[in-house]
């Protein structure tokens, strides 16, 4: 007997797209989860796919261990650039989420959680700052320290506690609006771009983001960011929740299309991934297709326009850097090596490339806190790996894959030894120095 979830499977799932899989294995090698799960096939990307398969051609049944094997896929994409036929796995699996999520009764709790967080909380930048003065008033108040000092947080599962440390310290909520919504850039103007300001890059990251248009106008560039963008919907596309990451989409997409930029600026690899997929997003209506195709095409990392321009200059204190990337930067974005060329045009520093470099973090959006027991194995593998390079700073391309190597230095106790860090933020530090010292040689030849 067919069920209305296996109705849905074979109406919504590309089936041409699922056949597209030859079943060659050249996935295995690079998927975290197959290789921390001992090489269980059914954790691969091939094995997933089999069951989506499965699930159409009515030989599975979609119970709950086919939704716990899809869930517990980190969403990296890992396998596309290694797969020989091209396979979309990451589009196959958010078709597969989202037919289960329209589908699934979830407990009273959970229902509330993902609907004040998908339906309110993300669908809204103005929200997103209501969120921020509260945590501002939690740094603020004597709530923190007795939230810590109670170990309520070790209540909760997976590693909320050791992430509650980590973020980054709130800024005064009144700060998170100062900026103009066109900023000229230093010197002789290179290009005019767009910048995505981001739901958490614009409050729990403001400062990065300040970072960013530092960076930005030193290189000559013209900024314009406008005030009507949204969340980029990742989180939702990833989550099951495709219509609210469409509504996302239109929203981002009538607010950057009449800019006349030469590119749109991200500095989070996820989100720029989430960007990019726009066209994939609406594809089922023909206009807003090809107005997300024209806008996606113009969706740039900012490590891949920074290689490309002059900064001047840059000198850090002597450090050995590694670097972890983010995943969907390399294998959505199809955006690799900027970082690294960056890095090495920093005087003082020593770029250490680690083992496997390119594999997970664990961080996923928001998997470390959804499948804690398999992020944090992937972690503690990659700490390994970090280690091996005798690194005292990791640098990183998106917010999650910093938060995730931050819990990696705190459980490994480096907290005195090893600092993570977007890479904005060290080439911002190398601009302030230098900045800096040559305002001190300036007011000294002043004085003589």
């Amino acid at each position: 007997m067919t069920t209305d979830l296996q109705k849905s499977f074979k109406e919504q799932m590309d089936y041409d797209e699922l056949m597209n899989c030859t079943r060659c294995g050249f996935c295995l090698p690079s998927c975290p989860t197959y290789i921390n799960s001992g090489q269980n096939e059914a954790s691969s990307p091939r094995g997933r796919i089999a069951l989506m398969k499965g699930v159409v051609e009515g030989r599975i049944e979609p119970d709950e261990k086919v939704e716990q094997q899809l869930n517990e896929c980190l969403g990296c994409r890992a396998c596309e650039p290694v797969c020989p036929s091209g396979v979309q796995y990451g589009h196959l699996l958010e078709q597969a989420r989202t037919v289960i999520n329209e589908h699934k009764s979830y407990s009273l709790p959970v229902k509330m959680l993902r609907k004040a967080t998908f339906n309110y909380l993300f669908m809204s930048s103005k929200r997103m700052h209501r969120v921020h003065q509260l945590r501002w008033l939690y740094e603020k108040t004597l709530a923190q320290k007795l939230v810590r000092a109670s170990k309520l947080l070790t209540l909760f599962p997976g590693e909320v506690e050791t992430m509650e440390r980590v973020v980054p310290k709130t800024v005064p909520p009144k700060r998170l609006n100062e900026w103009e919504e066109v900023e000229k850039g230093f010197g002789k103007q290179t290009k005019r771009v767009a910048f995505f300001n981001g739901c958490l890059m614009g409050t729990m990251f403001y400062e990065t983001n300040q970072s960013t248009r530092l960076l930005l106008k030193t290189a000559g560039c013209e900024i314009v960011t406008p005030k009507k963008q949204e969340c980029c919907g990742a989180l939702h596309a990833h989550g099951g929740e495709t219509e609210k990451a469409i509504q996302l989409a239109k929203r981002n997409i009538e607010a950057f299309e009449n800019l006349d930029v030469d590119a749109v600026i991200s500095n989070a690899g996820g989100c720029g991934a989430g960007l990019k997929d726009y066209p994939f997003l609406l594809r089922k209506e023909a206009d807003w297709e090809k107005r997300a195709k024209a806008f996606s095409d113009k969706v740039t990392d900012i490590s891949t326009l920074l290689a490309s321009l002059d900064l001047g200059p840059l000198e850090l204190s002597d450090e050995v850097v590694t670097y972890q990337p983010s995943c969907h930067l390399e294998n959505v974005m199809k955006e690799k090596g900027n970082v690294e060329k960056l890095l090495r045009k920093v005087n003082g520093i020593e770029y250490v490339a680690m083992v496997d470099k390119d594999k997970c973090c664990g961080s996923a959006g928001i998997y470390n806190l959804v499948q804690p027991k398999m992020a944090m194995r992937i972690l503690d593998q990659k700490m390994v790996d970090v280690a091996e390079t005798n690194a005292s700073v990791i640098v990183t391309s998106n917010p999650g894959c910093l938060l995730q190597m931050k819990a990696g230095i705190e459980r490994e106790r480096l907290t005195d030894s090893v600092r993570a860090v977007h890479i904005v933020d060290l080439l911002a530090d190398a601009i302030r120095k230098r900045d800096s010292e040559e305002g001190d040689a300036h007011a000294v030849r002043n004085r003589h």
